[in-house]
């Protein structure tokens, strides 16, 4: 059976506070590319764009960020990826619906994109369309392009009051694409009460980083962080953003007290000069980190500080996966493995009174899994993530509800989980996905959905045929685990956590520049 298109005389129009938009229809959705909710010059914070006269295209996706370093794609079997054109104008949202219609009222799910603060896009990964979430679970979609790298992150502020929050200018435009959502999102069908902002890796560390903004308070109303909760300065840093904005400036031959020509660079030559500095500054030890900065406008770091009085009352979905960035060894098709083989491979990890003990726990916790996996337990994200939960737990009067994915994939002879894995059921998307394709996997990615959508849509993730899921609680934090079996384990990581980091060394991952020249234009997929 056909299905049907449409972007002509009954292509679906929407007004909005500042003009009318036309989308197009496919499939039972209303689809809308490319609106552009902020405008904003090179280290300003965002402004809202300008009214126009009649229709204007919504139809093909917006620019994103540049990148300082353009990837070079790697494991693409396992998160399939896709480029677009790029300028640092890249202030566009995407919006997926089933009814332009403001009496709908459907829950808002508003996601933002991995890849750290530095580089990703809406539309980065295949998985991240959100027509699927649209027309099988009834809500409304809203993906979003923001500032990056050195044109959302770089700290002028010593340059003058101009420059005041040139740090968290990539932050500023996530917020000002929120009031658009505010603002317009009744017209595509949304309730602009019910907005639930999400995120993966870099993403999910916007979300923690939304809920410390003042600015931001009201304009989101739940929160689900996946793989995004970090140990402070786990990204590295160290470099003093003054003396690197005056390298960039003496390598761009511009004198100091001519720093606003910096803004009229162009992007080519800005980055050149940017990558110049960073890879002289992480040489010296002591690299660029671009995220954002505590100041007025971003209160704190809530693992360093204390939550806001407006994020304790939002309820909280935060999680990760069990192998995130693990450096799997070869070792061939671990389910053929001999018991003397898998033990072997634990000890060689973590020793063996460390093995023996994270053995017994591992068996423990993950009773369907073969029990050689246990060498590629995360240690990145997990320990920052379970800090969090259970602070939050403790301190908010909104629920915090807690999972880990732990599914193993048949893929290098079986993978564990990795960041990125889970992305697909969460969005409804597993039949894009081809390594998704095994057996059992609608039925997961109908749960995984489910539940976000169930929390998106009440702020409890329960329903159809998941297991009960009961919310952290400062004398017990409850965890889903999701994957070929979904269960609950209490105080899961309690005793895991310390064997992990008594017996195995910490995991610091390194995005400073190649200093080979002929990898220069190119670095790993790493989100």
């Amino acid at each position: 059976m056909a299905k049907e298109f449409y972007m002509s005389k009954t292509a679906p129009i929407v007004e909005t506070t500042k003009g009318k938009l036309r989308g197009f229809h496919y499939d039972g959705v209303d689809h809308f590319y490319g609106i552009r909710y902020a405008k904003a010059k090179r280290f300003q914070m965002p402004e809202p764009v300008a009214p126009w006269e009649g229709v204007k295209d919504a139809g093909s996706y917006g620019m994103i960020c540049p990148v300082l370093n353009e990837p070079m794609p790697t494991g693409e079997v396992m998160t399939p990826h896709r480029f677009w054109p790029s300028s640092e104008h890249c202030q566009y949202l995407n919006v997926w619906t089933t009814a332009c219609d403001p009496a709908a009222k459907k829950p808002v799910l508003f996601w933002m994109h991995g890849g750290g603060y530095s580089a990703g896009s809406s539309i980065e990964q295949i998985c991240y369309d959100g027509f699927n979430l649209a027309k099988l679970d009834d809500v409304v979609v809203v993906s979003v392009n923001h500032r990056l790298n050195a044109f959302g992150h770089m700290d002028l502020s010593s340059f003058g009051e101009k420059y005041w929050n040139s740090v968290n200018v990539g932050i500023a435009d996530l917020v000002e694409a929120l009031r658009w959502v505010r603002d317009n999102i009744a017209g595509f069908g949304g309730d602009p009460d019910n907005v639930t902002i999400f995120g993966q890796s870099g993403g999910g560390g916007k979300v923690t980083v939304l809920g410390q903004i003042p600015e931001a308070d009201g304009l989101f109303h739940k929160a689900i962080v996946m793989s995004g909760v970090m140990t402070p300065g786990a990204f590295g840093g160290g470099a003093d953003p003054r003396a690197f904005a005056l390298e960039v400036l003496q390598t761009l031959h511009i004198p100091e007290d001519q720093v606003e020509k910096l803004e009229k660079v162009p992007v080519p030559q800005f980055i050149w000069a940017v990558n110049t500095v960073s890879k002289a500054f992480a040489k010296a030890g002591t690299p660029m980190s671009w995220e954002p900065q505590p100041n007025a406008y971003y209160l704190c770091d809530p693992l360093q500080g204390d939550f806001t009085p407006h994020a304790l009352t939002v309820p909280t979905m935060v999680g990760s996966v069990i192998a995130e960035f693990a450096r799997t060894p070869d070792l061939g098709v671990r389910d053929e493995l001999t018991q003397e083989q898998r033990v072997q491979a634990i000890y060689d990890r973590y020793g063996a009174e460390g093995g023996e003990k994270i053995r017994a726990e591992f068996q423990r916790l993950y009773p369907d899994l073969n029990e050689v996996y246990a060498i590629d337990l995360d240690g990145m994200f997990l320990p920052a993530t379970w800090e969090y939960t259970k602070k939050k737990a403790k301190e908010a009067s909104a629920p915090v509800y807690n999972y880990l994915f732990a599914k193993v994939f048949d893929v290098d002879g079986g993978r564990a989980a990795w960041h990125c894995s889970d992305i697909p059921y969460f969005f409804h998307n597993a039949e894009l996905i081809p390594l998704c394709h095994q057996p059992g996997y609608e039925q997961l990615d109908a749960l995984m959905s489910g539940a976000f959508v169930n929390f998106a849509r009440t702020g409890d993730p329960n329903g159809g045929a998941l297991p009960q899921w009961d919310p952290c609680t400062p004398e017990k934090a409850v965890t889903m685990v999701f994957g070929d079996r979904c269960y609950t384990v209490d105080d899961m990581q309690d005793t895991m956590l310390p064997l992990l980091k008594e017996y195995t060394p910490p995991f610091h991952f390194d995005f400073t520049p190649a200093d080979d020249e002929d990898e220069e234009s190119g670095s790993a997929w790493v989100f």
